[in-house]
């Protein structure tokens, strides 16, 4: 092999211009094909086991791509899996140091003293500043599969799954206020969501918390104290009678009747709101979501604030009266932090409409947060989401669903979501009379266009 023939492995050492150029083709190698410049060369030990790193690593991120083209379920479901992140986070530190150490050893292989004066500070700049970008990008790559393996451990459970019941899952949300001035912590903020387990489109049903003689299903240990529906006989174990209380008064009362509960990731007062509202609605509720609304603050800020219409001025803080407000949400579009987010969600006093345009409201906020939560967001404030979201979010929903639940709401994001107003104006009078053969009509008005099978002819 001559001098001529291989520049790169024999060059003109006495030439300046002949090393200048080799030293930026080492640089743009050890950037492009980790390990070519060691086998090329330097060490050819070194090389091979950097070129077979870098080989994995390129079949890795093609059955990755292929994955998420053609079965993404497969691999929302490895990337929501704690054990899976910790080997990613592994294998993410261990490209991070290679990577450094061949960028040093191709460093050292340009033989910088060798190239012309104005180029090696440019030389030297352009493989630090790649090796920083891309060994810091692989570390903090690491340091999120590491923290989001933590969140989904202690927010997740990893009990079994459950199949959709009649082609829908059916997901019960709660906004919990666990304010100073109350005992325990009474649900404010309820609703349904059933989802087309193939399709994703979503039908959320708004259930207003003053809802009285709420009937339980006959397999329900809350039905054997209250057959007639909740306090409709001699009354309840708590103040005030309606949906929302029935939380409190299992919680705090008779938690008992639900002993496995905690041991399947939920509580006694949640399993008491899932029968209700199985007994409400007439469906399967599979999971819940319980979202404190003393930590929703922080989830809003960690999210960067979220975008909202408002359509009426909202108070912040104050009496039915208006006295003692400290501010005010003013119509129209708003970008809102988490403080004001959470005061559009949760003012009652001194709005036209009272609770049932304040339901309409958190199913507003539902609903931004929804189409604003996207992948990029999550991967660029992860750490303050995680942070807010342990202490925010509770759920009986399995680590095993997540992929499948992920795929799901990518569909469901690019679908209207239909609402049902369990509202006066609908017909439905919740906190007197209600009528549940007709609260289930309307439900079912709206499921069966969903799923309904196209006639043949």
């Amino acid at each position: 092999m001559t001098l001529a023939a291989s520049p790169i492995r024999y060059p003109d050492a006495a030439s300046r211009t002949v090393m200048t150029r080799r030293a930026w083709w080492l640089v743009g190698l050890n950037l492009l094909i980790p390990g070519s410049v060691q086998v090329l060369t330097g060490d050819r030990r070194l090389g091979r086991f950097g070129l077979g790193a870098t080989l994995t690593l390129w079949t890795l991120a093609v059955l990755a791509l292929v994955t998420w083209l053609l079965w993404p379920t497969v691999l929302y479901s490895i990337v929501s899996n704690s054990i899976a992140l910790w080997v990613l986070a592994a294998l993410l530190v261990f490209y991070a140091v290679l990577w450094v150490v061949l960028t040093l050893d191709t460093l050292r292989l340009v033989r910088l003293v060798k190239t012309a004066p104005t180029a090696r500070p440019w030389v030297a700049l352009l493989s630090i500043a790649v090796m920083v970008f891309v060994s810091g990008t692989a570390a903090y790559g690491a340091y999120v599969a590491t923290t989001a393996s933590g969140f989904l451990s202690s927010v997740f459970v990893a009990g079994p799954s459950q199949p959709p019941v009649d082609g829908r899952y059916n997901i019960l949300l709660l906004g919990g206020d666990s304010g100073p001035d109350r005992e325990g912590m009474r649900p404010d903020s309820m609703s349904l969501v059933s989802i087309d387990a193939d399709t994703g489109q979503a039908v959320t049903i708004g259930l207003p918390r003053d809802f009285v003689d709420v009937p339980f299903p006959e397999d329900s240990p809350l039905y054997q104290v209250y057959p007639e529906g909740y306090g409709a006989i001699d009354g309840c174990e708590v103040d005030v009678c309606q949906l929302n209380s029935i939380y409190t008064e299992v919680e705090l009362k008779s938690p008992e009747m639900y002993p496995d509960a905690v041991s399947q990731g939920s509580e006694p007062g949640i399993e008491g709101m899932r029968d209700a509202v199985e007994g409400i609605t007439g469906l399967t509720v599979q999971y819940y979501v319980l979202i404190d609304m003393q930590g929703f603050e922080q989830l809003i800020d960690a999210l960067g604030g979220i975008d909202i219409n408002v359509e009426t001025r909202i108070p912040i803080g104050g009496d039915e009266d208006n006295n003692g407000v400290d501010g005010w949400i003013e119509p129209g579009q708003q970008h809102l932090d988490g403080y004001h987010a959470l005061w559009y969600g949760r003012a009652r006093y001194g709005v036209a409409g009272g609770d049932y345009e304040r339901m309409q409201r958190q199913h507003n906020l539902e609903a931004a947060i929804l189409q604003q939560f996207t992948p990029a967001t999550v991967l660029t404030k992860f750490q303050g989401i995680a942070a807010a979201g342990a202490d925010t979010v509770k759920t009986d929903i399995p680590q095993s669903m997540l992929g499948y639940f992920v795929d799901l709401g990518m569909k469901t994001k690019d679908l209207p979501i239909i609402t049902v107003p369990l509202t006066p104006d609908n017909g439905v009078d919740s906190a007197e009379d209600p009528d549940y053969d007709y609260v289930r009509q309307l439900i079912d008005e709206a499921l069966t266009p969903v799923t309904a099978e196209p006639e043949e002819g």
